[in-house]
């Protein structure tokens, strides 16, 4: 099963200034260097699966115009005419369907829709509620429509889309559900949680042969509502709507939009907690789900351990398929994926400065994808205590305990699957676990030599990272910027220390009076890059440093407007965001690479946001 295994044992260099070596500098990022007391590390084989699943099983599926797609499925060669011509262009001739998921998981007996502990179950069966009210559809990304779903962007224009889309009709063969899962939140264990506001309103299998869940989200009451209303505001619907796609060009693991629609029913939400209510109107969004630790933990919680072993049999074999779902080692495997794979996403957010802002156990997917965007925020000023979110009072998921957030949130996936163990594969699980912090400095160290132009190895790496990041924090730098003007600036025009305003981030640290010390550092460690020319450094850090990432202020500007129904920063973010490591002219013009508006300085949202 785990093969080639090798002892390895991590040693974190110290960062020394200038030459004096009784100075240290501690890594800004807690996460950067692990103080955890562990003995050397078992590195086990552990390989990554595709995220999506990619076994093309025919039955159960949802199938567009099956007849006339699914024979181009696996032709990477043809040609963008051809594609486009199998693109359905009504919803007369595309399915969904939930048949995949009632057949083997079962779903609660109790059909009629109200607030109350459900067990037994993996699903409940719950419709969205129509809006009373007119419905626009102000935003879709045709990149989904076609690339995904095989949807024709001519179709977002017809009624029936947006129906479908709202909650007002469901594609006949598909039953909508709503998930049972549970989850620890903020560190706690807070029982039965569920979607509250969602509805997955079927699956569809595309020309590719991918399977993908369609979930509304805001579409209404659930079982799993508790006191809440089901519906989603404006407010958290445009930045996830933005964020999602976002980080989808970035390169990171996402859930993914595919519209927007609002309506002119209103609902009241206390944004800040502070007795002042707010009127917003209600906003929806299709995106593909997946389930979550807290799907497991819910059926381990209250000892449903058949159900357990049914449910996680059926995620290994949808999800996994580079795992044998006959193998008796099986969950072990799955186990090793699943922390293989947390780390390298909680890396990559960590690369652009993503802070999840909940990163409770039922916000963290099984698939390692990045879902359930609430308070989330990129880091403007860098700062390793950066939090978004107005809720978290202690502190628990700033940016720079992420990735110990994904230790823990692991081990509780661990404690889930445990009682499916014997005592030798649970000493496999707890040492795989173990290996989570090699495997996140890992990437994390491979990422951030990319974002510096660093090619090969050197021993004094991590030194200049730490010393960078350290200059960063002293200076207040913004952190995307940084690293952008970085790949922006010639090495001729470092070395000379006398940094231009058209290079305000480096600037700002260029005050720091260590800054002289890392230049020269980074410009000598450049040099042992082999084969290497200066333009080739900027070319290749251009492709991995964005100039855009959605920074809080950015939606916050959008969201302003849109309150007031203009959606075109809306429109003009999305456009952006597509493309994040290209100079956008219109972009610029806006301010989206210029400082954080003095009015933004301080702005968080809260988990209501």
């Amino acid at each position: 099963m785990l093969q080639g295994a090798r002892q390895t044992v991590l040693n974190f260099p110290s960062a020394f200034l200038g030459g004096n070596r009784t100075q240290r500098i501690e890594f800004p990022f807690c996460c950067l260097i692990w103080r955890l007391q562990l003995p050397p590390l078992l590195l086990l084989g552990v390989t990554c699966h595709a995220v999506v699943g990619s076994l093309w099983r025919p039955s159960f599926q949802g199938n567009a115009n099956l007849l006339h797609l699914s024979r181009n499925r696996s032709n990477p060669e043809q040609g963008y005419c051809e594609r486009g011509a199998r693109l359905v262009s009504s919803l007369d001739f595309w399915t969904l369907s939930s048949e995949n998921l009632i057949a083997v998981l079962p779903t609660d007996p109790v059909k009629e829709n109200y607030v109350r502990k459900v067990k037994n179950c993996v699903f409940s069966v719950a419709f969205p509620t129509p809006f009373q009210s007119r419905v626009r559809l102000v935003a879709v990304s045709k990149e989904v429509l076609e690339d995904i779903l095989d949807l024709d962007v001519s179709v977002s224009e017809t009624d029936d889309f947006i129906q479908l889309v709202s909650g007002g009709k469901i594609v006949f063969g598909s039953i909508p559900l709503a998930h049972r899962y549970g989850g620890h939140q903020f560190g706690i264990w807070a029982d039965q949680l569920g979607d509250g506001r969602a509805h997955l309103i079927g699956i569809y299998m595309n020309r590719q042969g991918e399977k993908w869940e369609l979930q509304l989200k805001g579409s209404g009451k659930t079982p799993y509502s508790r006191n809440g209303d089901g519906r989603a505001i404006l407010r958290s619907s445009v930045r996830e709507f933005l964020c999602s796609e976002a980080l989808h060009y970035l390169g990171i693991p996402t859930s993914r939009a595919a519209s927007l629609v609002v309506s002119d029913d209103v609902v009241w939400r206390d944004q800040f907690y502070n007795g002042n209510l707010a009127k917003e109107r209600v906003v929806l969004r299709v995106a593909k789900s997946w389930f979550r630790i807290g799907s497991l933990e819910i059926l381990t919680h209250y000892g449903e351990l058949d159900l357990l072993r049914m449910l996680l049999d059926f995620i290994i074999q949808e999800y996994f398929p580079l795992v044998d779902v006959k193998e008796p080692n099986r969950y072990v495997d799955f186990f090793s994926i699943v922390v293989f794979e947390t780390a390298q996403l909680i890396a990559l957010w960590m690369s652009v400065g993503f802070a999840h802002g909940v990163c409770n156990t039922d916000n963290f997917s099984l698939l390692s994808i990045t879902i359930d965007y609430g308070p989330f925020g990129f880091m403007e000023a860098y700062n390793p205590d950066f939090v978004p979110n107005t809720s978290d009072d202690e502190r628990r998921y700033k940016i720079g305990n992420q990735a110990n957030i994904g230790m823990f949130n692991l081990n509780k996936l661990l404690q889930a699957i445990n009682p499916l163990l014997n005592p030798r594969q649970k000493q496999l699980a707890t040492q795989i676990l173990k290996e989570y912090p090699v495997l996140y400095y890992t990437r994390f160290r491979e990422l951030f030599k990319a974002k510096l132009g660093l090619l090969g190895k050197s021993e004094g790496d991590d030194d200049l990272i730490a010393f960078l990041l350290h200059l960063m924090e002293k200076t207040e730098a913004d952190f995307t910027m940084t690293f952008r003007q970085l790949s922006e600036i010639t090495q001729s025009q470092l070395q000379e220390l006398v940094i231009s305003q058209e290079f305000w981030a480096l600037k700002m640290i260029s005050k720091h009076k260590l800054f002289p010390a890392w230049v020269s550092q980074y410009l000598s460690r450049l040099k042992s890059n082999i084969s290497d020319s200066d333009s080739e450094r900027r070319k290749r850090m251009t492709a991995v440093n964005p100039r855009y990432v959605l920074k809080n202020w950015m939606a916050e500007s959008a969201v302003q407007k849109a309150e007031r129904n203009d959606f075109s920063e809306v429109h003009l973010l999305q456009q952006v965001l597509r493309h994040p490591f290209q100079k956008h002219s219109a972009a610029e013009r806006a301010g989206y690479s210029s400082p954080t508006p003095s009015w933004a300085r301080d702005l968080r949202v809260s988990c209501s946001s």
